[in-house]
C-alpha cells in the first residue's frame, strides 16, 4: 500500500476541490444558456456535459411562427431550402448541426436574425 505525505494529499485535495468547483460553475453556466470561452477539450477533463439540442417538427414550426415569416422566408433566413423547412416541420427530416442549434437560438430570442432579414429586404407577416 503506497502511503502520501500529509503536506502532497493536502495539496492535491485543494486543487481537486477547486477543480470540482469550477467544473459546477461551469456547468451551471452552460445550463444556464451563457457561453463559456473553455474548449471541448477541456470541459471534457472537468467532465462538464453539454446539454443535447432536441427539437420536434412542431417546435419548428412554433419558432418559424414566433418570427413571423414564411416557410421560404424562413428557409432564406437559415440558408437552407424550403423543402428542408417543410421537411423538418412535417418530421420527414431533422435539422442537424448549427441549424439545429440557430433553431434553438431562435427558439429562446426570436429577433436575433432581423438584421439578417433587414439586409435581405425581407418583410415580416403581421403579427396576428
Amino acid at each position: 500500500m503506497r502511503r502520501f505525505k500529509t503536506k502532497h494529499f493536502g495539496k492535491w485535495a485543494k486543487k481537486n476541490s477547486i477543480k470540482k468547483a469550477i467544473a459546477e460553475s461551469v456547468q451551471d453556466m452552460i445550463n444556464a444558456g451563457l457561453g463559456t470561452s473553455f474548449t471541448e477539450r477541456k470541459l471534457h477533463e472537468l467532465g462538464i456535459k453539454i446539454p443535447a439540442i432536441t427539437i420536434n417538427p412542431g417546435k419548428i414550426k412554433e419558432i418559424r411562427q414566433k418570427t413571423h415569416v414564411s416557410q421560404s422566408i424562413f428557409a432564406k433566413v437559415l440558408n437552407v431550402s424550403p423543402s428542408s423547412i417543410r421537411q423538418w416541420e412535417q418530421g420527414k427530416r431533422k435539422p442537424t448541426g448549427s441549424t439545429k442549434v440557430l433553431l434553438d437560438v431562435l427558439d429562446k430570442e426570436p429577433h436575433v436574425l432581423d438584421y439578417r432579414m433587414e439586409s435581405c429586404g425581407i418583410k415580416r407577416k403581421k403579427a396576428a
